[in-house]
């Protein structure tokens, strides 16, 4: 495979959209030196098995690539969270991935499709479930998959964009850029490193996906008045 080329992206918004369970806690805000975070993690864990959750794997990152300060806690559970057992399109889950996307339907689509792909595989009854939106500046030095990569977005083999992707982060590249697999007008970017990721991340709106059994069929803003259908995909 021709290595991509790499592109300077620098995008004052972006769009990601995250599952939202519980409330998060707030371990990276005000820590002044992360490199002070493995110590002080290990001793948090030791009498709060929540926080120990909830901090992942902090080893995952290196110092000069962690963030600190408002909203830090967002953003390094993306890179400190992941196992071989949540794999994704360019990560075999050994290291974390920050997925966005330039547009809101972007972010909405894929994780609607990764929402109902789980509810599906462990055979959900309908109901409903609990989202949220985030929005930040993203940029860096990104892989260039736009042309000629059409075995990293083949929409359900993920060997060839994790192969790829593992190069790429090896080599020093902040992540890729690529069409969204589920709305292909827009584009996607996975960050390798969350110093990628301008902080504040702003907590936009709650949204909720209505799961039938079989599909997600609409969408929630919380606030709002009246379900929403799915954008077309195209």
């Amino acid at each position: 495979m021709t290595a991509p080329a790499l592109v300077a992206v620098d995008w004052p918004t972006s769009h990601r959209i995250i599952r939202t369970i519980y409330p998060p806690v707030w371990l990276f805000e005000d820590i002044a030196d992360p490199a002070d975070w493995d110590l002080i993690a290990r001793a948090e864990a030791k009498t709060n098995p929540r926080v120990r959750d909830e901090i992942g794997e902090i080893s995952l990152v290196p110092p000069e690539r962690r963030v600190s300060g408002p909203t830090a806690s967002l953003v390094m559970g993306a890179f400190t969270h992941c196992s071989p057992d949540r794999p994704g399109r360019f990560s075999d889950g050994r290291f974390g991935v920050w997925y966005c996307g330039a547009v809101f339907e972007v972010a909405l689509m894929e994780t609607v499709h990764h929402f109902a792909r789980f509810m599906r595989a462990t055979d959900e009854p309908s109901g409903d479930a609990l989202h949220r939106e985030l929005v930040a500046g993203v940029g860096g030095r990104l892989a260039d998959l736009r042309t000629g990569f059409d075995d990293c977005l083949a929409p359900d083999d993920w060997r060839a964009g994790q192969t790829l992707a593992a190069t790429l982060r090896a080599d020093g590249a902040d992540g890729v850029l690529y069409p969204s697999v589920r709305y292909p007008q827009g584009l996607a970017v996975a960050l390798f490193w969350p110093d990628r990721v301008r902080l504040p991340v702003t907590q936009a709106r709650t949204l909720q996906y209505r799961w039938d059994g079989r599909a997600v069929t609409r969408y929630f803003v919380i606030g709002e008045e009246a379900w929403r259908p799915l954008p077309d995909a195209g």
